[in-house]
């Protein structure tokens, strides 16, 4: 039986195209600044974000702590959401590695935060207080959904920071998915931003990498923190040509994606025993609890699916499921997806 892995987009692996690119990449030492893919890489990343420069990073992760390094000193504080992947999924190590203190906001619906509530979490200028140096958000957002927030947002906290003399990071590892969902450039949405991360290796299906962009000043410092933290890569060319052609080839498919997650939302929608997200999806994500006559817990529910179904789901709560839409999954996968659930759950 062919499993359906709807657990994550990251468990994409690379297209036949994207596998002859890496066995026939021209590589050199990255460290050096000499392998010709990493370069070509940075210089289509900074270009389709509207930066000066990128730098290619093993993980979005790795990606966010570089950022939010390079901005921020020991002791500053960072704003962002109380939802947000840098301060719920990347292991403290903002403040573990770089003495960060971050400031949790409500995050809304769309993954925003208010910005009267950004105004008042501005620190005065008190010795009692740390330094407010940096507002991060995150477009989309991943535990809001797969939600999104406009350019229009965006510009309105980059105009908010500005005049309060802070930086801006965007941790936009769907950041292509959005840009899909708005039907805008990704570049529109990254415009406010001093900085942006993007992942390589979650719906645009390379099997390793991130990219992040920005200033040439601020890349350069980046640089020097990716090496401190580990991330010097040597003949890393082999991985940056499966970026190239995720550049090239998927960012421009996602909204297939999107259209079969609406699709299998909708099938969903009619199974007895699943009460789903009002609006899910809002992109490539579905989120959906148990109903209450359901008396067992998500985690059996998912072991039946693979054991049953070779079905593969996303446990998000006791009771509650993530399904992650992404390339390998297609029209057939879908309806196979939607009879097992009928099956188990009626």
């Amino acid at each position: 039986m062919q499993l359906i892995d709807l657990r994550s987009d990251t468990v994409t692996q690379p297209t036949p195209e994207m596998r002859e690119a890496m066995a026939k990449a021209q590589v050199g030492d990255d460290v050096y600044g000499e392998d010709p893919t990493v370069n070509r890489l940075q210089e289509m990343a900074a270009e389709l974000l509207g930066k000066e420069a990128g730098l290619f990073i093993p993980s979005g992760t790795m990606g966010n702590l570089s950022a939010v390094l390079a901005h921020c000193g020991r002791g500053d504080e960072v704003i962002l959401g109380d939802k947000a992947h840098i301060f719920l999924y990347e292991g403290g190590g903002i403040s573990a590695l770089g003495g960060v203190h971050s400031r949790q906001l409500i995050n809304r619906a769309d993954g925003s935060l208010l910005l009267d509530d950004i105004r008042a979490a501005i620190r005065p200028k008190d010795a009692h207080a740390p330094v407010t140096r940096l507002i991060a958000l995150e477009n989309t957002h991943n535990r809001c959904g797969g939600t999104f927030f406009t350019p229009e947002y965006g510009r309105q906290v980059g105009e908010l920071a500005r005049e309060r003399g802070l930086a801006t990071h965007l941790d936009g590892a769907r950041i292509f998915n959005a840009a899909a969902a708005l039907d805008v450039p990704a570049k529109e949405i990254a415009a406010p931003f001093d900085s942006v991360t993007f992942c390589l290796s979650k719906g645009l299906c390379a099997p390793v990498g991130s990219v992040l962009c920005g200033s040439r000043a601020f890349i350069a410092k980046a640089h020097r923190i990716r090496k401190q933290v580990g991330g010097g890569m040597r003949q890393a060319g082999i991985l940056a040509a499966a970026g190239i052609v995720a550049l090239e080839r998927m960012t421009d498919r996602l909204g297939e994606d999107h259209a079969r997650a609406r699709k299998l939302a909708e099938g969903l929608a009619g199974v007895s025993g699943l009460v789903l997200d009002e609006g899910t999806p809002h992109t490539n994500m579905i989120f959906m609890n148990l109903a209450e006559s359901v008396p067992y817990p998500a985690a059996k529910v998912a072991a039946h699916m693979r054991q049953a179904h070779g079905v593969l789901i996303g446990v998000a709560g006791e009771r509650r499921f993530r399904l992650v839409l992404h390339y390998w999954i297609d029209a057939a996968a879908v309806a196979r997806t939607i009879a097992a659930f009928q099956a188990l759950l009626g």
